[in-house]
């Protein structure tokens, strides 16, 4: 007998803003014939509202996905979801004050992606960060205490639960096998002169944990390496003071705004020498299993989730200096290995079958 499945926790369908996104965009589009799904949108996100995508019911809400009013649109999403639905698949924990409801609520499923140890990613001043760690901390106990099971993106993550809680997780990584290897086409080498010539890149959101500044502090000593960072720049004075920085300075330091046209971000990651992946406070990012399923060699900041993603296999570094060293040894022999190796990961592990068929056993 089908169930009744509602997603909770993202911008909505069709998927254009983030891994939690083109996470619900591959349950819908596999799981479609297994059971019948409700995905919860924001109108606020959505300039076309739609009745389904992926065979799967929309449910509109007059409510902002992010920012503050991810509390109330996760909440009223979780509420209304417990009233009519099965099983809740809830991502993130931004809907914390409805989980204890379940308590009325038995015979529903509640699976919770835990997305990240929320209460490290504190990004205020010291004075916040003493309200603010607490709370996310009880927030996620609250979220953690009141699901059937609970989702973790990396083995880090999946310990860290296993460790600090009596409750069942399943680990469930990301797909990367939906970005595609894109050659260059003439009109791109026109828009984007560098890509005649060897670069490396990084795409990254313009915040203090994704190290842009560590890169650029790195290439800036390098001028025979091409670097290309693609970030939305404006959106933090972080990524504001770098862009004010480093454009224009560097002949080999080429920064671009956000680019979401995914075949235009295909091309350009597909052309690159090495990726390098500099976030420090993620689980397993989309962005780095996308890279490694192109084939691409791989540079990570050196966290155990990015070991853990990259199973020990990549290369790692932990300031501009330690960068600047591995980047001036690394010969392409070296390099040629290296993607080899992130490839054969990928394959094994980071494709959506393997992933939709987890969230399939979870549901029943």
């Amino acid at each position: 007998m089908k169930k009744k499945v509602a997603i909770i926790g993202t911008n909505g369908l069709p998927a254009k803003y983030g891994g939690f996104e083109t996470l619900v965009n591959y349950i819908t589009l596999n799981l479609n014939n297994d059971h019948n799904l409700i995905v919860y949108c924001s109108k606020t996100s959505q300039e076309n509202q739609l009745n389904e995508f992926n065979r799967s019911k929309l449910v509109y809400l007059p409510f902002k996905a992010n920012g503050w009013q991810s509390l109330i649109y996760d909440a009223v999403s979780i509420f209304h979801a417990l009233l009519k639905f099965d099983v809740l698949i809830i991502l993130g924990s931004s809907g914390v004050i409805a989980f204890p409801f379940k308590i009325f609520f038995n015979k529903k499923k509640i699976i919770f992606n835990i997305g990240g140890i929320e209460w490290q990613k504190v990004r205020g001043t010291k004075f916040l960060a003493k309200i603010e760690v607490p709370l996310k901390k009880l927030f996620e106990k609250i979220c953690v205490s009141f699901s059937d099971i609970v989702v973790a993106d990396n083995k880090v993550i999946y310990d860290y639960v296993a460790n600090n809680y009596n409750s069942e997780c399943v680990l469930a990584e990301y797909g990367g096998d939906h970005a595609k290897f894109i050659s260059i086409s003439e009109n791109k080498s026109e828009k984007y002169p560098f890509i005649k010539n060897q670069y490396d890149i990084s795409v990254s959101r313009a915040q203090e944990d994704m190290n842009i500044h560590v890169l650029l502090e790195a290439y800036k000593n390098i001028p025979e390496r091409n670097l290309v960072i693609i970030s939305n720049w404006e959106i933090t004075e972080y990524g504001k003071n770098l862009k004010n920085e480093f454009k224009g300075r560097f002949k080999n330091i080429h920064l671009l705004d956000a680019i979401y046209d995914i075949d235009e971000l295909n091309m350009l990651r597909s052309n690159a020498s090495i990726y390098l992946h500099s976030h420090s406070l993620c689980g397993t990012a989309p962005s780095l299993v996308e890279a490694m399923f192109i084939g691409l060699p791989v540079i990570c900041f050196d966290v155990d989730t990015n070991r853990a993603t990259t199973e020990e296999k990549s290369l790692y570094f932990n300031n501009a200096a330690s960068l600047s060293a591995l980047l001036k040894e690394i010969d392409q022999n070296e390099i040629d290995k290296l993607g080899k190796r992130m490839k054969e990961i990928a394959d094994r592990r980071y494709y959506w079958g393997r992933i939709t068929e987890i969230y399939k056993n979870l549901i029943q």
